[in-house]
């Protein structure tokens, strides 16, 4: 494979877009940090690939910038993962398209969510959280319009009950409060909440709470949804990061516009 350039980078690897020298096919090219040789292939990694091969859906896409695992290349110090090459993701379409959520392009908009949300479903069908939904993470078929869910890197296998998980996940915009307040033992709901930040970042053409700090984000979301008690939210004084002293803001849900 002969790489081209790069064109994405995150905690867990570096994704670059290359070439088939043998089919001169456009490949994506997932290089794996390998920290410590001792170590050996890191377990996010072997997630990812067990989910990739576990995971067969028409809106679950097998991988960071492609839609179909095509190989494993492990070297001494390197670990490559081979995906078919999809360049335009959902936050793209967003900025190119600022007409996205008028109509006629509701329409759109609706059957970008519909696939969303079966993407989401297949994977909490098979105990799969993905635990980093953003729009970036939502490729799309230029030829057919088909949305599907990508970079399972910090995905997650989840049972019952719920397990503890780390609390590092998912993109500040898109995280959900139990997150935000320090929650260790979560679930399918943090993929829901991030799911409708998405629909609401595609009707109003902006991100529904971008917030600069995980304090700031918090807030954001209090402001509108008003600051969660024991009535409201059973059990939220507990999380580790609530504090009493937090503004007491009133609900403002009820005075939003409908979708």
């Amino acid at each position: 494979y002969e790489k081209v350039e790069k064109i994405g980078e995150g905690t867990y690897g570096v994704v670059y877009k290359a070439r088939d020298r043998i089919t001169n096919e456009t490949i994506a090219l997932k290089k794996i940090r390998l920290e410590q040789e001792d170590e050996g292939v890191p377990s996010t990694a072997i997630r990812e690939i067990s989910l990739l091969k576990e995971m067969q859906h028409g809106n679950i896409i097998c991988g960071l910038f492609g839609y179909r695992l095509q190989d494993v290349v492990h070297s001494e110090k390197r670990l490559y993962l081979v995906f078919e090459y999809l360049d335009l993701d959902l936050k793209k379409h967003m900025d190119s398209s600022p007409e996205f959520a008028k109509d006629p392009s509701i329409v759109k908009v609706q059957t970008f969510l519909y696939q969303i949300l079966r993407g989401i479903a297949y994977c909490h069908s098979h105990r799969v959280l993905h635990r980093d939904l953003k729009p970036q993470n939502l490729l799309i078929d230029r030829r057919t319009n088909a949305l599907k869910l990508a970079d399972f890197g910090l995905a997650r296998a989840f049972g019952i009950p719920v397990r503890t998980f780390t609390h590092e996940v998912v993109t500040l915009w898109y995280r959900a409060p139990e997150i935000l307040l320090g929650s260790r033992h979560y679930s399918t709901p943090v993929d829901v909440w991030s799911v409708g930040c998405i629909f609401a970042e595609m009707v109003n053409q902006r991100p529904l709470f971008p917030g600069d700090s995980e304090i700031d984000e918090l807030f954001k979301i209090f402001r509108i949804t008003g600051t969660p008690n024991e009535e409201t939210w059973p059990g939220v004084t507990s999380l580790p990061d609530f504090k009493s002293t937090f503004p007491k803001w009133p609900s403002k849900v009820s005075m939003l516009p409908p979708y």
